[in-house]
């Protein structure tokens, strides 16, 4: 049984954390019943009562693709056909708080607890009955806490601010820094515990009769544990808020909160139940400093977003991923006995669930190693650092066109030596030879009589790396997009600063456009009437939708070569009418 939960401990730490980046980056778009048709005139010179406008109070976020109302009904929302609607973002968030809440069950600040707990309700209640309502009352009051803990960062951060800020450099440097030090404690180093004169007082209470000492009961489990629950809990928060939804703290403290209920409540209610628990020991604290490696490991991709966004160049690929493939080696080293911390107890043989978990620790460090020279690496292709940043590859995608390709003829153009933006730097994903500024690839488009390809993106967008690592490498799509289309990534999120006069006031963003992620935002919510990466549109040189919807992130990549097609067919009635 204790093997078990140890396997379990595991599971969830790694399910947490892809849960976690899955939904804190972007959400996916769904397009199982969408019919793509020709595109609609969305010309620059379109009416006025075409041009759709965001509302003020709409949340920009990255990879949650909400609608801007007409100008006539700006207080509604039109969610586009394949947008995934919010309850679906709001249960990948309560599955991230639910499993957070089961690890947080493993750690040594609570799970010897449980049967304290139990014995508490047990002597306590006169009746089989009372003790069964004073159970059911601890369970709601550990939920009721918790809750109104993701209920006050909501009202004094907000989502919105926080979603702002989930691509800013100095705050993904502090979280960062709050996921390192959360990360080093669970290793032993020290333990974040709040003031005794707060948890004496609180402990006091939970002596009184009735419904109140039960919640001060409740309210001393979170206060005591808070040294284990803390750095889980800190990270749900962070992970949810960026999300950019505004219930996401309060879910995701629900989900938290009801899987410590379940288990306290549970075995309350069925006291017999303890028998079948393992005892407390060593195996405890070895959940625990796995889950610290864990932490550490997150970490790096916090700093990694504040690298990307600021072109620091201190954490390239490869840096990045040799501090996983150590972290990986240090974790099976650890679980082998090989590597014995201070507050470890002794380690007399190892056991096959140890083996196997430290097989595959060492099974996952050696996977990265052909990282280092350039492999893509597709199952983490959206946590590591794009391949752009890596100084060495043994091998490159290959730019030449695909044999028995025909390239798409026209007017003849050379491209520009030197591409606006170029220097900042950005690129193009894949070594494609696109542009990186809208207008730069529209006059080049009109040249040689090519379709563009929109690629609007973000430095810290995990499914736009995993939609360019992924499905844009298939050997179709490669050459559609490198021979067909005329590529052009506008990266919403870049900070580079606009010269004076470029810049401009949005009515559309309600904000001044002064940097040229922002130019490329408002270029996206003013013709597309979206917010959300990555965002992809077919759009010809005459400035019209080739295909109607256009589409967010498509990891089907016969879905995503369909549209690709469909705008190509599209394109060329439209050159034979």
């Amino acid at each position: 049984m204790r093997h078990l939960i140890l396997v379990l401990s595991f599971l969830l730490g790694m399910i947490f954390v892809a849960v976690s980046h899955g939904f804190a980056q972007d959400t996916l778009l769904n397009f199982d019943d969408v019919v793509f048709t020709e595109g609609q005139d969305t010309a620059v010179g379109a009416s006025d009562d075409t041009l759709m406008e965001v509302p003020e109070d709409l949340e920009f976020t990255d990879g949650q693709d909400t609608a801007a109302a007409p100008m006539d009904a700006p207080t509604s929302v039109d969610t586009p056909a394949g947008t995934t609607d919010a309850p679906k973002s709001l249960w990948g968030i309560f599955v991230a708080g639910f499993l957070g809440g089961f690890l947080a069950i493993l750690m040594p600040c609570i799970y010897p607890m449980i049967p304290l707990t139990v014995s508490f309700f047990t002597k306590r209640a006169e009746t089989k009955g009372k003790g069964l309502r004073g159970a059911l009352l601890y369970g709601l009051s550990i939920i009721v806490i918790y809750v109104l803990l993701g209920l006050l960062v909501t009202i004094l951060f907000g989502a919105s601010a926080l979603n702002e800020l989930a691509t800013n450099g100095i705050f993904n440097l502090f979280i960062f820094a709050v996921l390192l030090i959360f990360g080093i404690s669970f290793l032993g180093a020290f333990e974040i515990t709040l003031p005794s004169s707060f948890v004496n007082t609180v402990d006091s209470k939970s002596d009184a009769k009735g419904l109140v000492g039960i919640f001060f009961m409740a309210a001393t489990l979170a206060v005591v544990s808070f040294s284990c629950t803390g750095p889980i809990i800190g990270s749900v928060i962070v992970l949810v808020n960026q999300t950019g939804n505004y219930l996401g703290p309060v879910i995701g403290m629900f989900g938290f909160s009801l899987a410590l209920a379940l288990v306290f409540t549970v075995f309350a209610v069925f006291p017999n139940w303890l028998t079948s628990l393992p005892k407390s020991g060593g195996w405890l604290n070895s959940v625990k400093v796995v889950l610290g490696f864990l932490e550490i490991a997150l970490a790096l991709k916090f700093l990694s977003t504040a690298d990307l966004v600021y072109h620091w160049r201190i954490l390239d690929r490869e840096v990045f991923l040799v501090l996983w493939i150590v972290i990986a080696a240090l974790t099976g080293f650890y679980l082998l006995g090989k590597i014995k911390l201070s507050h470890d107890s002794d380690l007399p043989y190892v056991s096959l669930t140890r083996l196997f978990l430290a097989g595959g620790f060492f099974a996952f460090a050696l996977y990265m190693v052909p990282g280092l020279w350039g492999a893509p690496l597709k199952i983490i292709s959206g946590l590591v650092p794009p391949m752009h940043t890596q100084d060495f590859r043994a091998a490159t995608f290959d730019q030449r066109p695909a044999a028995g390709t025909t390239v798409a003829t026209g007017t003849a153009a050379s491209m520009p030596a030197v591409k606006k933006y170029a220097d900042i730097p950005l690129h193009v994903p894949n070594d494609i030879d696109g542009f990186l500024d809208y207008d730069e690839a529209l006059t080049y488009a009109r040249q040689v009589h090519k379709p563009l390809f929109l690629d609007f993106t973000g430095h810290g967008c995990v499914n736009c790396r995993e939609m360019e690592n992924n499905v844009w490498v298939d050997p179709p799509i490669d050459n559609l997009l490198r021979n067909e289309y005329i590529v052009v990534s506008l990266y919403t999120d870049e900070r580079h600063e606009l010269p004076q006069e470029e810049q401009f006031y949005s009515d559309v963003l309600k904000r001044q456009v002064n940097t040229v992620g922002k130019k490329f935002m408002h270029l996206q919510a003013a013709r597309f009437n979206s917010i959300s990466q990555p965002y992809y549109v077919l759009y010809s040189p005459e400035e019209e939708l080739l295909v109607s919807p256009p589409i967010g992130a498509e990891f089907n990549k016969q879905k995503f070569l369909a549209y690709l097609e469909q705008g190509l067919k599209t394109f060329n009635e439209k050159q034979v009418q």
